[in-house]
């Protein structure tokens, strides 16, 4: 995309698009959307570039403790509401009340998870959702007579990515993906960010593609963006590599029926400024950043635009 147009003119064309000429039906939730199939959009990392949307607030620090939390390979929400950060609290607090009855608010709930580390252990795991695929995809080594176990530790994805850019670069094979279909059934959600790949440049540039299944343009996006973004910046610092482009593409892109507030109000503003992302100390390894390791300057974005998320 031309660098003089604002990235984010091709993210409210997309949301116009969809809400006026959008196929209109019932969705696994039972609120309705109204969803596009196969679109894509590019946006440039260069000079420290970072899309985050201007036309509305997007909280990058909660974006940002949820991607270094994937990179840990754990899968409770334990840390994250220990953080404050709730965005996967609906989940496991939906599959508690169903299960005992009991119609807790999602604050006591996060509160019993913070303070219990059992009960904890019983309702605030996801299943094995993006972390776990990403560094601990499940491996199985001989057990004799034919038979096979699970290996103690799995096949760490994001690993093997760094040292394929380092030694291969030219590889057409720098690929990792949470969708594991043997685990899909255990997840409290598929993936919807799914799959990445990454392409590095005869100028040292590395960009990603990112594929997304299912997109919630209105809510989830911006989080997405920012965190696939983020993760190439973080990957090309431990390849010595430098961020070029990101490229987006999404399968089922949707609009819920009930963010129509959302939809136009955010339709209504004009997007400005641009946001850059510095990361303030090079990490031993990508597993070894930290929350205050990264800054995010000349982001001054509209008033936050609230709505409910579809569980």
């Amino acid at each position: 995309m031309s660098e003089s147009i604002h990235y984010e003119l091709q993210y409210l064309d997309l949301m116009r698009r969809i809400w006026t000429e959008g196929d209109e039906r019932v969705d696994r939730t039972g609120v309705g959307t109204r969803s596009l199939f196969g679109e894509t959009m590019r946006f440039s990392l260069r000079d420290d570039a970072i899309p985050l949307l201007t036309t509305k607030r997007v909280y990058w620090k909660t974006a940002l403790r949820e991607l270094l939390w994937f990179l840990t390979g754990d899968t409770n929400i334990r840390p994250l509401v220990a953080q404050g950060v709730r965005i996967w609290t609906d989940w496991p607090l939906e599959k508690y009340r169903r299960a005992t009855g009991e119609q807790i608010d999602a604050e006591a709930f996060e509160a019993r998870i913070v303070a219990d580390p059992d009960f904890a252990a019983a309702w605030g795991d996801l299943g094995p959702v993006y972390g776990h695929q990403w560094v601990n995809w499940p491996r199985y080594e001989p057990a004799g007579e034919g038979l096979f176990r699970r290996a103690e530790q799995g096949h760490n994805q994001i690993a093997a990515l760094i040292d394929s850019l380092r030694n291969n670069p030219g590889s057409r094979r720098h690929i990792f993906t949470g969708w594991n279909v043997a685990d899909l059934d255990r997840m409290a959600l598929p993936p919807c960010h799914m799959t990445y790949q990454f392409h590095v440049r005869s100028d040292g540039g590395l960009s990603c593609l990112l594929f997304q299944r299912s997109c919630d343009l209105g809510l989830g996006f911006a989080f997405n963006i920012f965190e696939a973004a983020l993760l190439t910046r973080m990957v090309a610092a431990q390849c010595g590599l430098h961020a070029h482009e990101l490229v987006w593409t999404g399968g089922d892109v949707h609009l819920y029926l009930n963010h129509a507030e959302l939809v136009e109000q955010q339709l209504r503003r004009v997007p400005s400024g641009a946001p850059r992302l510095r990361i303030l100390r090079q990490a031993s390894s990508i597993f070894d950043y930290a929350f205050d390791d990264f800054a995010v300057e000349n982001y001054a974005p509209q008033a936050h635009i609230s709505a409910p998320v579809a569980v």
